[in-house]
């Protein structure tokens, strides 16, 4: 075998590798595309096909670390190379844990189906927008080996995270002035932060893809302004004074 040819052989391997990777990217996005719809929609059929088609992210992601041990046995790969290949591991990772948070949001669709709607569930869809934006953008960076794309997604993190906070806020607010709706909201609560933790790990990946292309990681500290954690709520005013608390018996 020549040289020329081994060389012809192993760029078509790692080229199959990235195509992988794009394909589960792919499937995540949709994924959580379909997830979104299921909450907005009240639609639990698409939810549960959501939740089954989970298992085929995980199928690729195997396939993946396949394809990675193989290069990395027969290849020994070194420099851009090796960065290559470790690269994918981790950016396979990242998008299989991107595919088990939108099962998550389906299965709280399905919960939260059996509830009384609530208003604050327009805001999911918009949430759910920016990460489906991410995940494309940062997928594409990845394949253009572009590291200032990959950067630019890693900036907008904080767009997510507020809406984020902004939305526990709210949710907050409406379970302390309606006990009814503590159930609605609570499901509401973890499609919120399931959709914030699939931002963080679309950030994840345009780190990875930062460091593959320059070989170092982003200089400054990530942009985190998630407060969801910390948030306070004023409890509702206090009834009208002389009025017994509870209302009129």
């Amino acid at each position: 075998m020549t040289a020329q040819h081994i060389v012809k052989s192993y760029d078509e391997e790692l080229k199959r590798l990235t195509n992988a990777i794009v394909e589960m990217g792919g499937a995540a996005e949709s994924q959580l595309a379909q997830a979104i719809q299921a909450v907005a929609k009240r639609d639990s059929e698409l939810a549960g096909r959501v939740v089954r088609g989970d298992a085929a992210i995980d199928h690729l992601e195997e396939a993946v670390q396949t394809q990675t041990v193989r290069l990395l046995a027969l290849r020994q790969p070194v420099a851009r190379d090796l960065r290559d290949i470790l690269a994918a591991i981790k950016i396979a990772s990242d998008i299989e844990r991107i595919g088990d948070l939108a099962a998550n949001i389906a299965k709280r669709a399905i919960a939260l189906n059996q509830t009384a709607p609530v208003r604050p569930v327009t805001a999911v869809p918009r949430m759910g927008r920016l990460a489906q934006q991410a995940i494309k953008d940062v997928i594409d960076a990845y394949v253009e080996h572009d590291a200032q794309k990959a950067i630019a997604v890693w900036q907008r993190d904080d767009d997510l995270d507020d809406l984020t906070s902004s939305l526990f806020r709210e949710l907050l607010t409406y379970m302390m002035e309606d006990p009814r709706s503590i159930s609605p909201c609570a499901h509401l609560l973890f499609i919120a932060k399931n959709i914030e933790r699939i931002g963080d790990h679309a950030t994840n990946v345009a780190e990875t893809v930062h460091f593959l292309v320059l070989g170092q990681r982003p200089a400054t500290a990530r942009p985190k302004g998630d407060s969801s954690a910390y948030a306070v709520v004023e409890p509702p005013p206090a009834e009208a004074k002389g009025q017994p608390k509870g209302g009129a018996r």
